[in-house]
């Protein structure tokens, strides 16, 4: 039995789907002014001043912090199923069916929040291991309930998710470097299309 491991940002999509789904909650001009009060933020991550995962949670504490959870919810639900097919590879969504008609356990593990993932993956028979969001009282607050599913949390939650020894071959597909420590794992992996092991 084969484990087929997919980034989904960059790997199985060509569009952050981040940042789209912020666009899609708030609206194109909410979204422009919030990027202007987020200024210094973006300011410090490329300055070395904040950590990437600090930068993209303060972002969530600033368009999701305070929203009902029910709402934001069903908002990301639709996003889901209605935006982000828009934004699949056509040729990653022919490898995650052939993945699939072969037998394979086939996850998407994300530093993308799984609200607007889990749809997605569940329309298409997939699992998926990505960044929570912390909730209050109803009410999102946009800290992360979780680390930040990347570079080595990657590896953290999946070996705490699946039991890897069940699996006689694993594949992973990646983009970045937050990729890497997953596709270490693999028997088989694959850095933006290429091959990285014989």
């Amino acid at each position: 039995m084969a484990l087929a491991l997919f980034d989904f940002d960059g790997t199985i999509s060509f569009r952050d789907s981040f940042a789209g789904f912020i666009r899609y909650l708030v609206g194109p001009a909410r979204y422009r002014l919030g990027v202007l009060c987020l200024l210094p933020v973006v300011a410090g991550f490329l300055f070395g001043f904040i950590r990437s995962w600090r930068a993209k949670e303060l972002m969530s504490i600033y368009f999701f912090g305070g929203l009902n959870v029910k709402e934001l919810t069903e908002t990301a639900s639709r996003y889901s199923l209605e935006e982000l097919p828009k934004i699949v590879r056509k040729e990653m969504d022919h490898l995650l069916e052939w993945h699939k008609e072969r037998g394979d356990t086939v996850v998407v593990v994300s530093a993308s929040i799984d609200l607007w993932l889990r749809d997605w993956c569940r329309s298409r028979g997939i699992g998926l291991i990505a960044t929570e969001l912390e909730v209050k009282e109803g009410r999102v607050t946009g800290r992360f309930l979780t680390r930040n599913c990347s570079g080595k949390e990657k590896v953290k939650r999946i070996e705490k998710e699946l039991d890897l020894s069940c699996f006689d071959h694993i594949y992973a597909y990646g983009d970045s470097p937050g990729d890497r420590a997953m596709l270490r794992l693999a028997h088989e992996a694959y850095y933006r299309g290429k091959r990285l092991n014989p």
